[in-house]
């Protein structure tokens, strides 16, 4: 156990004791427990294996790498269309983890053997990605907005085509493509 981490399982929350048996669970499958983005995350060297997280509705186990799980319970979860490599298994309740370790343990075993072969989930190029019309119309119309799209990051492109695809109504789509054109212009992503 990681001291560091010990704050986020005696801070008074919903799912206290659902964290402290999934962390139980990560400990005894041999993985270093670190904090990352604010939760206890497990690892193997320097690879990210499964990380603790918790939400209004559930607290979960996010693998990594889940895409490449065999998932023969069918228990992983996709969070959006858009997640590419990470899974999760969502829990409600203590008696669904108190039910499940064997299996629980299995999908953390199965994410480590993965990691040591040196699988990774093949995610999708930029290029794959979609343009939403309006962007393609803003781009063709303004070159130097185009230069400026095309010299982004990939991970900063993926950002704005997400973020612009979104909406279902073209007004909206119209509006987001009109707030990020410096942005875009000054080379910064979404969030900077």
């Amino acid at each position: 156990m990681n001291p560091a981490v010990d704050w986020f399982f005696t801070k008074d929350t919903k799912w206290q004791e659902e964290y402290s048996e999934l962390r139980t669970l990560a400990l005894d499958c041999g993985l270093t427990e670190e904090l990352k983005w604010g939760c206890p995350c497990y690892t193997i060297g320097k690879n990210n294996i499964v990380l603790i997280h918790g939400f209004k509705d559930y607290c979960a186990l996010l693998f990594m790498q889940g895409a490449l799980l065999k998932d023969e319970k069918g228990i992983l979860v996709q969070q959006t269309e858009n997640v590419q490599a990470t899974r999760q298994i969502r829990f409600t309740g203590i008696e669904e983890i108190l039910k499940s370790k064997s299996t629980i343990k299995a999908y953390i075993e199965e994410a480590i053997a993965l990691d040591k072969a040196g699988l990774k989930v093949e995610l999708k190029k930029t290029t794959e990605f979609k343009i939403p019309e309006e962007f393609q119309m803003v781009l063709d119309e303004m070159p130097e907005l185009k230069i400026a799209f095309q010299s982004l990051t990939p991970g900063r492109q993926r950002g704005y085509l997400l973020y612009f695809s979104a909406p279902k109504q073209a007004k909206t789509r119209e509006a987001r493509i009109e707030k990020s054109i410096q942005q875009i212009l000054d080379g910064k992503g979404l969030e900077d």
